[in-house]
């Protein structure tokens, strides 16, 4: 892939933190796209895992199928599994793990162990008040998954995907006020933590991610840089 910045010795490990609306998947797919870095979302990696009929992926089915929470054991496996796939050589961004500091720390023991480390954790920083107009008005192609909103993202023409042509769309049936501002409160209790974490690692950078998509992309893209050089 022309322009992509890969020269280092180990994949670089970059995680996006940020409450629900935050941007951080339209950031992270701009990012595969950019640099040939390969986006892992807790959900993706167990379904892909569940399909595949991993080991880990038997042991999260049957978890999933008692009802359930998937321990950080078995998504680790998963992670660890994930991450040992070529398509990862230019490194990866983890997207909705960890989410507490026990998490991370169970993470870095993983890194370490594969001659790894953390090399920037991402705080994308925002207000509730404009995530919960945020959430409420995002919708994605159904096709292809491309995300847009009713005010700060509207496809070229109404009703086709910019980047497949698909013409259904569709919401989450979760993008509403009240729900937002519920997980916006799980988030500052249970995940926001870790931006101290980080902190203290010395590895967390902060984005202000209020402005333009493509502000907030060019921004994380100095970062990657650094990371990656």
């Amino acid at each position: 892939m022309d322009g992509v910045n890969q020269v280092t010795t180990t994949p670089a490990v970059l995680i996006l933190l940020g409450p629900p609306g935050a941007g951080k998947g339209t950031q992270a797919r701009m990012l595969e796209d950019e640099y040939g870095l390969v986006q892992l979302s807790t959900g993706d990696l167990l379904r892909a895992a569940v399909a595949a009929g991993t080991d880990a992926g038997k042991a999260a089915k049957a978890v999933m199928e008692a009802g359930e929470l998937v321990s950080d054991d078995i998504v680790l496996a998963i992670l660890q599994d994930r991450m040992q796939e070529p398509d990862t050589k230019a490194g990866v961004i983890l997207d909705g793990f960890p989410r507490t500091t026990v998490q991370a720390e169970a993470l870095d023991g993983l890194l370490q162990a594969n001659g790894q480390k953390i090399d920037a954790a991402i705080s994308l920083e925002v207000e509730d008040e404009a995530m919960v107009e945020r959430v409420s008005g995002r919708y994605t192609c159904a096709n292809c998954g491309e995300g847009y909103h009713d005010t700060f993202k509207t496809p070229k023409v109404d009703g086709v995907c910019d980047k497949c042509g698909g013409t259904e769309m569709k919401r989450r049936a979760d993008d509403n006020a009240e729900t937002v501002r519920s997980r916006l409160a799980a988030y500052h209790a249970q995940t926001a933590p870790l931006i101290g974490y980080y902190e203290a690692q010395g590895v967390l950078q902060r984005v202000d991610a209020m402005g333009e998509i493509q502000t907030v992309a060019d921004d994380l893209g100095r970062i990657v840089k650094a990371a990656s050089s």
